[in-house]
């Protein structure tokens, strides 16, 4: 067991990634985002230079969060499909040199102009992810999808349609607590209910790879859109974060723990960029560990 994040979220440098990264006396970061490029758009003299960086301070990238298939992008948009075969086939070689073994990556945005679990969408959906998932597999890396805000989101049944339909070694599931957390449970009829972190992770539990820890409480709206989430430290909110880092300790997990705080600074959302928002963003993401690392121990883990 492992303990990373997306240390972005404590500076855009790569060296300041690296300095969070080594304050926690951890040996891992989940790579998002570096200087507002990301491992596939990176330049040959850039990407040679986070390489550098990375062996010198003994820091290892254990996984690229892409944008691969996520939730800007539309099912039924070829270019946004051409976009993420683009971004994967770019950042293959690259993760091979690193030696990363899994890319994140989703099932596409939930359309609001039709129903996003029609068959004929869905059809659609499994054939794309499949085809990204193919690619993967034939390159000796996992595509961890993860319950963001895309179809598999959608609830544990949608996710379990995707494993159904899409059969590869290389599809494995990554578990983010805290988005079932503004996310609506689309089973059934309408008016959904907000989903429960712990009933999708028990639902899906056997499948999980990976887990990325995140916490907060939803904000409904009266329209009935998706809600905010007012984010906060890891326990604290409605993800059941004890509870799933309980269970999975018991049933023997053996994966990372990758630390997706959102607390100082909102990876989505523009930031007004100052030295003390800097700061912010640094210590907070530092306290997040060391806050999550004092969790493990409550909940059994002795590290």
């Amino acid at each position: 067991m492992f303990l990373t994040g997306f240390a972005d979220e404590a500076g855009a440098s790569i060296a300041t990634q690296i300095k969070a990264t080594r304050e926690l006396g951890w040996k891992f970061i989940e790579t998002r985002a570096i200087d507002s490029k990301n491992l596939a758009s990176l330049s040959d003299a850039e990407f040679e230079d986070v390489c550098r960086q990375l062996a010198e301070a003994g820091v290892s990238f254990n996984c690229f969060g892409s944008g691969v298939a996520n939730w800007n992008k539309h099912p039924r948009c070829e270019e946004a499909f051409e976009q993420s075969k683009t971004e994967l086939l770019a950042a293959i070689p690259r993760m091979h040199k690193l030696g990363i073994k899994m890319i994140r990556g989703m099932s596409f945005l939930t359309p609001e102009d039709e129903q996003p679990d029609s068959p004929a969408l869905e059809k659609i959906i499994f054939a794309k992810v499949g085809e990204l998932v193919k690619i993967c597999e034939d390159n000796g890396i996992i595509y961890g999808h993860e319950n963001c805000m895309n179809y598999g989101g959608l609830s544990h049944l949608h996710t379990l349609k995707l494993l159904d339909n899409i059969k590869s070694p290389a599809f494995k599931l990554i578990f983010d607590t805290g988005n079932p957390v503004f996310n609506y449970r689309r089973i059934g009829f309408p008016p959904y209910a907000l989903q429960s972190s712990w009933e999708f992770y028990k639902n899906v539990r056997e499948f999980i790879t990976y887990v990325h820890i995140k916490d907060g409480t939803a904000l409904p709206t009266e329209d009935g859109k998706r809600p905010s989430c007012k984010y906060c430290w890891a326990g604290d909110g409605s993800g059941d974060v004890r509870a799933i880092v309980i269970d999975l300790l018991k049933t023997g997990y053996d994966g990372g723990f990758s630390m997706e705080p959102h607390v100082a600074a909102v990876f989505h959302e523009a930031q007004e960029n100052s030295a003390s928002l800097d700061k912010i963003k640094y210590d907070s993401y530092v306290e997040y560990g060391r806050r999550f690392e004092k969790l493990l121990r409550d909940c059994g883990w002795n590290f």
